[in-house]
């Protein structure tokens, strides 16, 4: 008997996870529910922020493991990617250039269809077990982003404005407004990919202008 597939939302929804290198896509994006923790620093340099995305691999994976596969084994699935949210107080002043203020959500998303007694569960396991920094700050809730300009992005992160300049002039060519936080989710592991050959999605909430 062949193996059984897991769900993999990278795969399953292409036009969530898989644009154009070239052409910015307007979409309208489900309300999803992730696990998230928040934050403020330089990527780069902050290890608030480096425990932030330790514990947030630790809870999918114990999630999992340790819940799903021994209590729903045939709903097997692929730990969606990594995703960030980066903004300031105010958006308008946000930039590459001046890491150390920005402030970030780092999130990844649960599967639909886990309970949420499973969550508790995993998160219960997890101090019990590990007890990694900042658990303390891991929270789970639901994300409605809504209509969104998006494009696929490939290579190193500090190259991306040029890219992010492209899909906001799209936008607003196409009668939106930005709104809300620059959303990016990190198809490629940095430790084993080259920095230009990183995927990324680059994503932007947008509003119809009135």
């Amino acid at each position: 008997m062949p193996a059984k597939k897991k769900l993999d939302y990278k795969k399953e929804f292409p036009d969530l996870y898989k644009p154009s290198l070239k052409t910015p896509l307007i979409i309208k994006i489900p309300e999803m529910m992730f696990f998230m923790i928040d934050g403020v620093g330089d990527p780069n340099t902050s290890e608030e922020y480096k425990d932030a995305v330790q514990v947030l691999y630790n809870i999918s994976y114990t999630l999992k493991i340790k819940v799903i596969k021994k209590e729903s084994p045939s709903k097997d699935y692929v730990v969606p990617p990594l995703e960030g949210l980066w903004y300031m107080p105010k958006m308008e002043e946000w930039s590459m250039e001046d890491k150390n203020k920005w402030q970030w959500t780092m999130m990844i998303r649960i599967p639909d269809f886990i309970k949420d007694s499973q969550i508790k569960k995993a998160m219960k396991i997890l101090k019990e077990t590990k007890n990694p920094k900042l658990l303390s700050k891991l929270r789970y809730e639901k994300y409605n982003e809504g209509t969104c300009v998006q494009i696929m992005y490939l290579g190193a992160y500090d190259d991306e404005p040029p890219t992010i300049a492209k899909i906001h002039k799209f936008a607003e060519e196409k009668g939106y407004s930005l709104e809300g936080k620059h959303h990016e989710i990190y198809l490629s592991d940095p430790r084993r990919v080259e920095p230009e050959r990183l995927k990324t999605i680059l994503r932007q909430p947008i509003i119809k202008s009135i």
